[in-house]
């Protein structure tokens, strides 16, 4: 039998540990055998036959130790693999889609922001209204948006930054979640702020319910999905509408929320893929 390893967040991280505990009962339930242990845990991982960096939340408030967990884990059979965790980590992975002609929200990025930084989107993006984020993070952490010609806090000056235009869809309608097991569509959700808000993490008060995806959003994902590199056992791709068609806003190949509870299969499909990756 195949033996499995979940790595899970740090020990410090507190941060909605219900979640955590509902995917991996959720899995159990379907009969997924795993271990679980947090990746800054130096316990070797050779005897597994494969190893799933699920819910390695708050991985980015410590980079330079995942950095050297992504150096200590290559060689080893990884869902996704540890080349692609290490291309999803760093955000600039938009500007390599970008390249190859999916459409990503539009992204500027610089090493050091500076007001000269904010003038020169204004005037790409033709909008007066921006978000800033750090290209290493996750959940918003260190996202701000400056409506309005408003210039940025003290505290991302001189930071390493990316610069997009403010997407309106998000405030009126949301930001579409797509999941894929080994390249196959499996559900939708609806990703929702609250008014007044532009993020639609609950911890900003936002909610999520089940979606349809459209074909414009599924051939977007699909497009995606075809230039990242892979193999990809799982995946979130996040899509925003723009006009009459989408825009990307993230790949999540890491440690995505998979909301297996919306699946139509409650998430056979998901532990099926684990299960042939393992299998090899």
């Amino acid at each position: 039998m195949s033996t499995i390893m979940i790595l899970g967040p740090d020990a410090s991280w507190s941060t909605h540990p219900e979640d955590i505990e509902e995917q991996l009962i959720l899995l159990r339930g379907l009969g997924l055998e795993f271990d679980v242990q947090s990746w800054t845990d130096a316990a070797p991982l050779e005897r597994y036959d494969l190893i799933v960096p699920l819910v390695t939340w708050g991985y980015h408030l410590i980079p330079d130790q995942w950095q050297a967990a992504l150096e200590r884990w290559d060689g080893l059979r990884f869902a996704n693999p540890v080349p692609v965790l290490r291309w999803n980590t760093d955000k600039a992975y938009l500007m390599d889609l970008q390249a190859k002609g999916v459409a990503v929200v539009p992204t500027q990025l610089t090493d050091a922001l500076t007001p000269a930084d904010l003038a020169e989107a204004r005037a790409a993006f033709g909008t007066d209204s921006l978000v800033i984020k750090p290209p290493v993070s996750a959940g918003s952490a260190g996202t701000h948006l400056l409506r309005d010609g408003a210039e940025a806090p003290e505290t991302a000056w001189g930071q390493r930054m990316m610069i997009q235009p403010e997407m309106p869809a998000i405030s009126a309608e949301g930001e579409f979640s797509l999941f894929y097991f080994d390249g196959v569509f499996s559900h939708a959700i609806l990703k929702s702020c609250v008014s007044g808000e532009f993020r639609v993490q609950p911890q900003f008060g936002g909610s999520s319910v089940e979606a349809v995806a459209e074909p414009a959003a599924l051939a977007l994902a699909e497009a995606a999905l075809a230039a990242a590199p892979g193999p990809l056992t799982y995946a979130r791709v996040d899509v925003v509408r723009d006009g009459a068609g989408f825009r990307l806003m993230e790949l999540e190949l890491i440690e995505p929320f998979l909301f297996l509870h919306a699946a139509p299969d409650s998430g056979r499909a998901f532990v099926a893929a684990v299960q042939r990756a393992s299998a090899g």
